[in-house]
């Protein structure tokens, strides 16, 4: 009997994936599969390739709209892009990441914003970044029967209090920490946790320390699975790419080619060509002209 690897069967043949569906690939050791989308296409692809999981992340915020960071992004852009997303998947677990202020001013508005990415967004599960200091947030919006996803190490919408986009967890306070913050968050009822650009030895620790799965970005290969970027994994964002990320294209160079190519399909006037043209029949040209004569 043959072997299917995850791009030989359609979406039909898949059963939707499920916050208990990654809890049980990890208790089978089986690696799991998540990326970053954005629109529909993308979308509409990765689920076809058989991806377990897709998060519409508000790193969105630097790769689709060019802030420079992920904190200007809005629930209402966060929302748009989930829908879009949303409509090209019928089998991954699809994950909403909460937005900056979006669950830090008060408990309350965290469990509305969460639920708004369910009611109008169309996800499965939220995510949102922090360890101890989110555990009402993340208990008032498991209580409303949302699944959330934790994030530790390198939170993004911390990126100023954290000095930069730099590694975390590197001395032994904070390594025990990250550990004590993934038992805590572990113990709240998030379903998983991202672990982002940690010592690989920390992740792979927390990972044998708590028993939901780990997603890994720049974590190492001891994670139950990994997440990247859609956008670096592509090489669609030129602006600059983490360590930990391996490109599979280079579509931005690719683009910029295709771009030049039509431009110079233009100047030479060798585009459109006949195959490209739309024609009426020569009857109805001549019966224009005798009418406009």
């Amino acid at each position: 009997m043959s072997t299917l690897s995850p791009a030989s069967f359609s979406t039909s043949e898949r059963k939707k994936v499920t916050t208990l569906t990654l809890r049980q690939k990890k208790a089978r050791g089986e690696p799991i599969s998540m990326l970053t989308a954005y629109d529909y296409p993308t979308a509409l692809a990765m689920d076809q390739a058989g991806l377990d999981a897709i998060l519409v992340g508000d790193s969105l915020g630097m790769v689709v709209l060019g802030y420079p960071n992920t904190l200007p992004v809005t629930m209402e852009e966060m929302l748009h892009h989930c829908r879009a997303v949303a409509r090209g998947v019928k089998s991954a677990l699809l994950i909403g990441d909460m937005p900056f202020m979006s669950y830090q001013v008060s408990v309350e508005e965290a469990l509305r914003n969460a639920g708004r990415f369910l009611q109008q967004g169309s996800m499965d599960a939220v995510k949102l970044e922090g360890g101890r200091e989110r555990l009402d947030a993340v208990r008032a919006i498991l209580g409303a029967g949302i699944p959330v996803m934790g994030h530790l190490g390198l939170t993004p919408q911390s990126v100023h209090q954290l000095g930069g986009f730099r590694p975390q967890g590197r001395t032994a306070v904070a390594a025990k920490r990250l550990l004590e913050d993934a038992l805590l968050l572990e113990e709240a009822g998030c379903f998983g946790l991202v672990l982002e650009s940690v010592p690989a030895r920390l992740a792979e620790l927390v990972t044998k320390r708590v028993h939901i799965p780990t997603l890994g970005i720049g974590a190492g290969l001891g994670c139950d699975g990994q997440v990247l970027v859609t956008h670096d994994l592509l090489g669609l964002f030129e602006r600059f790419t983490p360590k930990f990320v391996k490109k599979y294209a280079d579509f931005h160079a690719d683009m910029k080619r295709a771009f030049r190519a039509f431009i110079t399909d233009v100047e030479a006037k060798s585009f459109p060509a006949e195959e490209h043209t739309v024609e009426m029949p020569d009857e109805e040209w001549e019966a224009l002209l005798r009418e406009l004569a």
